[in-house]
Formats: structure tokens, C-alpha cells, sequence
């Protein structure tokens, strides 16, 4: 995948919106709002701070420099991990010492009055560059298959459809897993 073309397709927001990497817990609280207002599975304070403690450069936040308080206004959780490639055929191979970075987002949130002007698609954008910078050789992430919107947005930049996981979420929602390899 070529995120230089990718980034130069993808549309940049109104001038007022900044983006900043994950700096310190205060950075955090409006994120999990926004989070928690948009997403529907619940999450630790221990799950945030396990992805942006360890890799605070893989979480980007969106806000509104126009807004009375600075309001984070869109957020990408992720982190990169070594992946073991464990298929040969289409089969799992237990002997398999391949190993690849897999990147992983984990979190993706954009407040409603703000959908639909390119924040989303920014943040996964710069967080791809970023995963693949760090040296990142596939990207994955779940969407509920209800979530037309998410789906459409991963799509459109280059993300697949690995498989569908069955009652993943916890109100018995279907997901699918998206992949893209960079």
C-alpha cells in the first residue's frame, strides 16, 4: 500500500482541526468520553492506558481549536506488536518462525457533529503512517457489520475483509475482521 498516495487522496479537515499524538494522562479523560459516547463495547481505564502508555504514538487525537475548550473531537487507539504468521496453505503451522509486525487499532471514535469531514479517515490515516514508519507490515482492526459508516471509511482506504467473527461483541454483534498489508 502506498500511504504517500493515500494520504495526498485523502481530504484534509477545516483548518481548525489539529491533530496531536497521546502526550499525557490528561489527554486521556476526553478521549475516553468521546469513546464511550460513540462505541459500543465498555472499556477499562486499564485497557486505555495499556494501549497509550506503550505506544503513545500510535494514539492520535483530533480537536477543535475553535471550540471554547480545545474539545477532542476525534481519537485513533492503536499499538504494533510482533505477529506470528502461523498459516502455510491455508492450514495452521505450529513450526512456523515467521514473524511479522502486525499493527492494530483498537479504538477509533469522531464526535457526530463532526462526521463526515474527513477527521476519521485523518486519524486512520496517520496512524497507518505512523504503524508503517515503526516498520508495520499488516494493519488490523474489527467493525461491527452493522456499522456501515466504519465499514465504508476502512474500505475506502484499502482495508479488506478478512472474516466475519460471529457474536464478537457483547450484545451478540457480528464483526468483521478488516486487514490491509502496507
Amino acid at each position: 500500500m502506498d500511504l504517500a498516495k493515500l494520504k495526498a487522496a485523502t481530504s484534509t479537515p477545516t483548518s481548525n482541526i489539529k491533530f496531536k499524538t497521546y502526550a499525557s494522562e490528561s489527554d486521556l479523560y476526553p478521549a475516553i468520553k468521546l469513546i464511550e459516547r460513540d462505541l459500543s463495547e465498555p472499556y477499562s481505564i486499564y485497557t486505555y492506558r495499556y494501549f497509550v502508555h506503550q505506544w503513545p504514538r500510535l494514539c492520535i487525537l483530533a480537536h477543535d481549536e475553535d471550540s471554547a475548550e480545545n474539545e477532542c473531537v476525534g481519537v485513533i487507539i492503536c499499538k504494533l506488536e510482533p505477529h506470528r504468521r502461523g498459516y502455510n496453505e491455508g492450514y495452521f503451522d505450529v513450526g512456523s518462525e515467521e514473524w511479522l509486525n502486525r499493527g492494530y487499532i483498537g479504538m477509533v471514535a469522531v464526535g457526530k457533529p463532526y462526521r463526515q469531514m474527513g477527521i476519521g479517515s485523518a486519524l486512520v490515516v496517520r496512524a497507518l503512517c505512523a504503524m508503517k514508519e515503526e516498520g508495520a507490515q499488516e494493519v488490523a482492526l474489527e467493525a461491527e457489520t452493522v456499522n456501515l459508516g466504519a465499514l465504508a471509511l476502512y474500505e475506502g482506504l484499502g482495508f479488506v475483509r478478512d472474516k466475519r467473527l460471529h457474536r464478537y461483541y457483547l450484545g451478540g454483534t457480528d464483526a468483521f475482521r478488516l486487514k490491509m498489508y502496507l
